[in-house]
């Protein structure tokens, strides 16, 4: 039987496979499905470290998600118009640099993140979850009342940032970065979950009063995770923003809080590959289920039905479930 390392090697490999093929058969379409996974699952894996590993129930990633769009769609529509970003007190010109545009992302939703963080962590529970709610809501009524920003209509950006060296427009190429960006977010999270503050955190998810006796704090703890946890899932949106070359108030929505909180409980709560299984289920189920009906929904949600009552670990989480100390 294989152990949980082989199998998360596994679905690496079966993830860059699939595009690779398709680019051998001349499908981009194929490439473009394996690229919405490989940046979903980036998304996942930023809020499983708040949801998986420190316990904290967020229905807000989508607001750290669409900041990370919008900080891609307002950089590269000044670049695009050749209008300044800001004139005083100083030139600030747009960019269609995706380095830049990343690091951009990453800041401005590590800091609201941050900030979200230390008033929502404040509360526990239902309180918890219904603030970081409100957050989300506050950002998806100011992007549509955003006029200069396409409001409710949403921003198209006509040519892909670039990256250099590469052609970011043809399909491989672009879903090559997005996968790299995954498997070195992956990397640090490993890292991150087996050093100390991983096995702190752990401890504080299953009890703070006892990692407060030892000098601990949760609640630093904790702040720190959901910071990191909501850069990476502005790095996600920077890059979803990119794929498809437009940005709407709907990456901010509460239902794109929820399905990334789904990829998570498909593949898996706390497992280092669950969210990237789970993205993949999900984006394959959308997709073969959308051509069926219109109403496929309605079959993706008897299958989340299915997988909370028989399958509670998520697809890696109800094979190894002997293995794991959470979950």
């Amino acid at each position: 039987m294989i152990n949980e390392k082989t199998l998360n090697a596994l679905i690496a490999l079966l993830l860059l496979a699939v595009p690779l093929i398709a680019w051998f058969l001349d499908e981009p379409f194929i490439i473009t499905l394996a690229t919405k996974v490989a940046i979903l699952a980036l998304a996942a894996v930023g809020l499983n470290l708040a949801l998986g590993y420190g316990g904290l129930v967020s229905l807000g990633h989508a607001t750290f998600f669409g900041l990370g769009g919008y900080s891609m769609g307002i950089l590269a529509s000044h670049a695009q118009t050749y209008t300044p970003l800001l004139e005083s007190p100083f030139v600030l010109e747009g960019t269609n640099s995706m380095p830049v545009i990343w690091l951009t992302a990453i800041v401005i939703s590590g800091l609201v993140a941050f900030i979200v963080g230390l008033l929502s962590l404040r509360t526990a529970g239902v309180y918890f979850i219904m603030v970081t709610l409100a957050f989300g809501q506050m950002f998806y009524y100011f992007a549509i009342s955003w006029p200069a920003y396409g409001g409710e209509d949403g921003l198209s950006i006509y040519v892909r940032n670039g990256f250099p060296g590469l052609n970011t427009l043809d399909p491989i190429q672009f879903f090559a970065i997005c996968y790299v960006l995954l498997m070195l977010v992956i990397f640090f999270m490993a890292r991150l979950n087996s050093a100390s503050f991983g096995l702190a955190l752990n401890a504080a998810r299953q009890n703070s009063e006892r990692v407060q006796t030892v000098g601990i704090s949760p609640f630093k703890l904790q702040l720190v995770a959901f910071t990191i946890s909501g850069a990476v899932t502005g790095l996600s949106g920077a890059l979803y923003a990119d794929l498809n070359r437009f940005i709407s108030p709907t990456m901010f929505s509460w239902q794109t809080s929820g399905e990334i909180m789904v990829f998570i409980i498909l593949g898996g709560v706390a497992r280092l590959f669950g969210p990237v299984a789970g993205a993949a289920i999900f984006i394959s189920l959308e997709h073969v289920l959308g051509g069926l009906s219109e109403y496929w929904h309605i079959y993706l949600g008897a299958v989340l039905l299915l997988v909370v009552l028989f399958a509670k670990g998520g697809l890696i989480g109800s094979v190894f479930r002997k293995s794991v100390s959470h979950g």
